[in-house]
C-alpha cells in the first residue's frame, strides 16, 4: 500500500523528539506495519535526520543519532542549543560529552595499539623468563636421572654402600 508524502512526513514527525513515540505504540495508532514504519525510519536517518528510538531518552541513542546531534549543534550558539535541548529532550551537558567522545573516537585506535604493543612486549618479557626457567628445570631432571642410573651401575658392579641398607 503506498502512503502520500504527507503521511508518511506526519508520521516521522511522531517518531521525532520531543514526541519520540514507540514504533509498536505508532504502528498501533497509525494502521501502518512496524517494518514500513522501521524502513522510514532507516530511510530518513540515511538522509541526515536524527531519529531516535522512541522511549529510549537520550542515553538510549545509537552512535549515529548521537554523532548526528553533534554535527547538527556544532554551530549553534548557546540560546540555539538551549532551544534545541528543549526540543529533544537533551541537556546541554549530554552533548559536549558526546563531542568530547567524537574527538577522542580517531584516538581511540593509536591508543589501543600502543597498549597492545605494550602488552606484546610484557607477554614476550614473560615467556623468555619462563623458558630461561624450564630450561634450568629441565637441566636439572637430566642431571638428577644421570646420578640415579650411575647409582644404580655402581650398586650393581660394588653392591649398596656401607650403611645403607639393602
Amino acid at each position: 500500500m503506498a502512503y502520500s508524502l504527507e503521511r508518511k512526513a506526519a508520521v516521522l514527525a511522531k517518531m521525532l523528539p520531543p514526541n519520540n513515540v514507540a514504533l509498536h505504540q505508532l504502528s498501533q495508532e497509525e494502521g501502518i506495519s512496524k517494518s514500513t514504519l522501521c524502513l522510514w525510519r532507516a530511510e530518513a536517518r540515511a538522509k541526515g535526520k536524527l531519529l531516535p528510538d522512541g522511549n529510549s531518552g537520550p542515553e538510549g541513542w545509537s552512535a549515529r543519532d548521537k554523532f548526528a546531534a553533534v554535527v547538527e549543534t556544532a554551530a549553534m550558539n548557546e540560546a540555539e542549543l538551549g532551544e534545541y535541548c528543549r526540543q529533544r529532550g537533551l541537556y546541554p551537558e549530554q552533548l559536549r560529552v558526546w563531542r568530547e567522545a567524537c574527538e577522542r573516537a580517531n584516538d581511540w585506535e593509536k591508543a589501543a595499539s600502543t597498549r597492545i604493543a605494550r602488552e606484546t612486549k610484557d607477554d614476550k618479557k614473560r615467556i623468555r623468563e619462563l623458558e630461561r626457567d624450564l630450561a634450568r628445570k629441565e637441566k636439572a631432571l637430566a642431571e638428577t636421572a644421570a646420578l640415579m642410573v650411575l647409582r644404580k651401575k655402581a650398586e650393581a658392579i660394588w653392591g649398596p654402600a656401607e650403611g645403607e641398607a639393602e
